[in-house]
């Protein structure tokens, strides 16, 4: 393996390292930042800040509960409200914590990662929870006991330092904990090896051993149940994203379900469900890659083996996730690409129903409101999108219609412009589909600024989704060409393999050597926008995020010649080292390990920070990151940037959002910037000079 001049950036605070990055931003902000930049930021903070939009509500108890940011509340508050006053339409908030004002008073810039309820008891309110907060934006957080009546942190309650914890309730007085504790205790991805038990009044060093997996393994987690009649304590070896064993407790002894590590199980009730990531043999049967299937968990336990198939995908469905209410079973589809819902009913041998609340190119999902709630048990969530549709959220029974209970407002002109899907046919002759946002009156003579976005990892979907930073951060933005037509933004939505929009099987199609077919899938994509008219290379430009960021990194090396303009945000990019860097060594089962010569003999061939040539015509690159990501890391896209500039490239810049993890920004404020910098530079090299 070559000698890597640029490793020294890897020292993340490292002085010398941090006063490089100053320097590149300090070039880029010079390029990019303008009265102009400043107004297009604006609009886009604007909507990040809208007090109209959905405040989404998760129910616990009598209460729904929400988490808002706007520009009073930059890093956001927890509150609450009543169902009376959520359907309102200026519903009354009980503020439980304000997180600017913790901030403030703890000298600790902390950013929300979530609350888990304590159950409570039959008829007392829901009252304790576990708040999770990050000092800087990233994947580690502090985890501390909150009373939600008396609205502050318990005094002596249970505290968890920072780490990449995983954190459950075992009762009110106990706590599954995995955290850091010590040397040994995190495996080679970062996160916790161990989960213990942690009594209140204890301290974490004396949390007694729970369960314990191997180190080289992903990850282990430790839950309990405590759904009444229906207590037990399970554990999950996760091994890699896609294989784990998941366990049950039984006479003080863990019991692994017996199914392929790539079979998901989880539990509900009597119910286990079942889903294969690639073809299952089992029982003179074969059960076919992303199908669900079901089984009564203690008979299967037992020994009865029997399971019931209740969806079975097919060359255009594709299932998305379910969820329980008290008698049913949701079941969430894509039909290519577009939603298709649902309704299962165990009891009368699993019949089956459609939701008809699914308009064609949208996305829709239903989920249930609190499958325990004696009156509201049947109760569902469902939320309605599409590109130039403002999101919606409705309220049903199963058996009834929902009822539109909020709705987002429009923040750009959705009327003069049309959605429609398009299908490329990528080099092994595959039908990849892909979504067009484009203005109605649209030339088709090559003309037009196109913005391309792509994902293709992690069984991914990527679905038509209502965006008003993309409306007036690309789709309004217009130039007038040489001959006097205006010509506005087009944006086009990839959905490559890789991704799970077509189930395990599109995903699996890109797995380790077979990676080159998501990046095959997208150019493919960028050759047909040119045949079809859309656009031309000095026009077409492509964006993405995390593994997204190593899409769009080949793109710079391999299909230079299909884009004028590159952002690549957040990426893998350095696939040599990737596994040593951050949570890196996690993803050794989507890519490959490197450190094994024959893995590395493909893996290298899409390792864009080896794939760098000197001499060679890149496009216009903006590569940018955030220093507290701890997930991917900033190193790989510092060390992206300082090799092409070594190699002469002139047309590349880099940007480093100092705080604000994996996300790129840990308030809206640092979003709209993020949000505003990569459409503005696209547009700057896809557009002429005005």
């Amino acid at each position: 393996m070559e000698n890597d001049e640029f490793q020294w950036l890897e020292d993340i605070y490292g002085e010398r390292q941090l006063d490089w990055v100053r320097q590149e931003n300090t070039i880029t902000e010079d390029m990019l930042l303008s009265p102009t930049f400043d107004q297009h930021e604006a609009r886009i903070l604007e909507v990040l800040d809208s007090t109209d939009r959905i405040p989404m509500a998760a129910k616990r108890g009598s209460h729904y509960y929400n988490f808002w940011r706007d520009a009073e509340h930059p890093r956001g508050v927890w509150r609450r409200t009543t169902w009376d006053s959520y359907r309102a339409e200026d519903p009354q908030w009980e503020v439980l914590l304000d997180i600017d004002e913790l901030a403030r008073v703890e000298g600790t810039e902390w950013v929300w990662a979530g609350a888990a309820f304590l159950r409570p008891t039959d008829g007392e309110p829901h009252r304790h929870a576990l708040i999770s907060l990050s000092p800087d934006g990233g994947d580690a957080n502090r985890c501390r006991e909150y009373d939600v009546v008396e609205r502050r942190f318990v005094e002596g309650g249970f505290d968890i330092p920072s780490a990449k914890n995983r954190i459950s309730w075992a009762g009110p007085d106990t706590l599954y904990v995995g955290t850091d504790f010590g040397e040994g205790s995190m495996t080679s991805s970062s996160y916790p090896r161990f989960s213990r038990i942690l009594r209140r009044g204890q301290q974490l060093k004396d949390a007694e051993p729970f369960f314990e997996i191997s180190e080289d393994h992903m990850m282990a987690v430790a839950a309990r149940d405590l759904t009444p009649g229906f207590e037990r304590d399970l554990a999950v070896d996760i091994i890699d994203f896609y294989n784990r064993i998941t366990f049950l407790r039984i006479a003080g002894q863990w019991q692994p379900i017996e199914v392929p590590t790539h079979v998901t199980v989880e539990l509900h009730r009597q119910w286990a469900t079942f889903r294969p990531q690639q073809p299952w043999e089992h029982e003179g049967a074969t059960y076919l890659p992303g199908s669900l299937l079901v089984a009564d968990i203690d008979a299967f336990m037992a020994g009865e083996r029997a399971l019931r198939t209740i969806f079975e995908p097919d060359d255009h469905t594709s299932l998305q996730s379910w969820s329980w209410t008290r008698d049913y079973l949701l079941l969430n589809l894509l039909r290519d690409v577009a939603s298709e819902i649902r309704v299962l009913n165990p009891a009368e041998n699993w019949s089956t129903a459609e939701l008809d609340a699914c308009p064609p190119l949208h996305s829709v999902d239903a989920y249930a409101v609190d499958d325990e709630d004696s009156e509201s048990g049947n109760d569902y969530w469902l939320i309605a999108t599409g590109f130039l549709t403002p999101s919606t959220l409705s309220r049903g029974t199963i058996g009834g219609s929902p009822a539109q209970v909020k709705a987002s407002p429009s923040y750009f002109d959705e009327s003069s412009y049309e959605v429609s899907q398009h299908f490329a046919t990528s080099a092994d002759g595959t039908k990849v589909p892909y979504f067009q946002v484009a203005p109605k009156a649209m030339k088709y003579d090559g003309g037009n600024p196109t913005l391309l976005s792509g994902y293709g990892g992690f069984q991914q979907a990527l679905t038509p989704t209502y965006s008003g930073v993309i409306g007036r951060g690309w789709l309004e933005r217009s130039f007038t060409d040489d001959d006097g037509e205006t010509r506005h933004g087009v944006f086009v939505l990839a959905n490559i393999r890789g991704g799970g929009e077509y189930g395990p099987s599109w995903h699996r199609a890109a797995l380790h050597e077979k990676r080159h077919r998501a990046y095959e899938d997208f150019a493919a994509i960028a050759m047909d926008l040119v045949e079809r008219g859309v656009t031309q290379r000095d026009r077409l430009g492509c964006t993405g995020r995390s593994n997204g960021g190593l899409l769009t990194g080949n793109m710079i090396t391999t299909y230079p010649h299909l884009f004028g303009a590159v952002s690549c945000g957040v990426p893998l990019l350095d696939m040599q080292r990737y596994s040593k860097l951050s949570a890196g060594y996690s993803w050794i089962a989507e890519y490959g390990d490197p450190d094994k010569p024959e893995e590395w003999d493909y893996v290298q061939t899409f390792s864009p920070y080896h794939l760098l040539k000197e001499g060679k015509d890149y496009p216009a690159s903006l590569i940018w990151t955030a220093t507290s990501d701890d997930r991917v890391g900033p190193v790989q896209a510092r060390k992206m940037a300082a090799r092409m500039k070594r190699f002469g490239v002139d047309n590349v810049w880099f940007h480093e959002a100092l705080e604000g993890g994996h996300a790129g920004a840990s308030d809206n404020r640092q979003a709209a910037r993020m949000h505003a910098m990569s459409h503005e530079f696209l547009w700057k090299f896809l557009t002429p000079t005005t």
